[in-house]
């Protein structure tokens, strides 16, 4: 009995190791970064909350066609891979929400009183733009 339970445990763990690549395969997707939309490429890999260094905002509340908004990207400054500290944008109550499409324009949004900007740090992950 105890040599077939270890033989079912031992088939269902090389199970889940062979499957468990074809569960992390990347995609790709689309950020916004400067007004311009970038590709990213979406990774299963996540970070240490309060460990993300490059901004990222998302949000939680926008206007159609609203993407994530990078704050960095290769070439602009300090880019450290995608290695995204997110923040949460959140229109406030009466407010319609408007495109954001650079992390100037959030911070402009944020001065005028529009929205909310909010540190996730639970939400930190790790993501390359293309």
């Amino acid at each position: 009995m105890r040599s077939r339970i270890a033989l079912t445990a031992a088939a269902a763990l090389s199970a889940a190791v062979i499957a468990a690549p074809a569960m992390a395969t990347p995609g790709k997707g689309s950020l916004f970064h400067d007004s311009a939309v970038v590709g990213t490429v979406v990774v299963p890999a996540h970070v240490a909350p309060g460990s993300g260094s490059d901004p990222f905002y998302k949000v939680t509340n926008g206007a159609d066609g609203q993407l994530g908004i990078a704050g960095v990207a290769p070439g602009d400054g300090p880019y450290h891979g995608g290695d995204w500290q997110v923040w949460l944008v959140t229109f406030k109550a009466g407010v319609t929400p408007y495109l954001r499409t650079s992390d100037e324009a959030v911070l402009a949004a944020e001065a005028a009183g529009d929205v909310t900007v909010t540190r996730a740090p639970d939400a930190d992950f790790r993501c390359p733009i293309t």
